[in-house]
């Protein structure tokens, strides 16, 4: 014969709305929404891809893709991208190519160069640059050149 075991009843949160309920500590929400209501949007974002070229692509496509057809009527710049993404690449990756700008260093701008002065000019809503790993100098040089022209900067560094 089993014996019915008895569990008492414990108060707990379902796993969801633990974390939908208020915080614990007091004044966090508050300062969280200061925040939120005082901060610019993020300026520098980056983004690392490890893996086989094709498999890089793959994953980058939808993001360029979503880039390109922002409601912004400013252009999506790319900047020294890798020789593999060629304008067909990116006509068969869904991306509009008449709202994209690619450049490329030149014995007299670097690829940081052209990256703070597109920035800076503020004539690209997004510009993505594949400048390999910033140290915090460079990301405030990036962030101070993107808040004068309004911009977000993406780097890509490819592993």
């Amino acid at each position: 014969m089993q014996q019915a075991i008895h569990v008492p009843q414990s108060i707990q949160l379902p796993l969801f709305e633990a974390f939908l309920a208020e915080p614990v500590l007091p004044g966090l929400k508050a300062s969280a929404q200061a925040r939120q209501k005082n901060s610019d949007p993020e300026r520098f974002s980056e983004l690392s891809l490890r893996g086989t070229p094709g498999h890089c692509q793959s994953l980058l496509a939808p993001v360029l893709r979503d880039l390109s057809e922002e409601v912004d009527a400013r252009w999506l710049t790319l900047i020294a991208p890798p020789t593999s993404l060629t304008q067909a690449w990116l006509r068969d990756a869904g991306l509009n190519r008449e709202r994209i700008l690619l450049l490329h260093p030149s014995s007299n701008k670097s690829a940081l160069q052209l990256t703070c002065e597109a920035l800076r000019m503020g004539h690209s809503h997004t510009v993505v640059s594949w400048l390999g790993s910033l140290n915090v100098t460079l990301r405030q040089q990036l962030i101070r050149a993107a808040t004068v022209g309004n911009a977000q900067s993406l780097n890509i560094r490819l592993g």
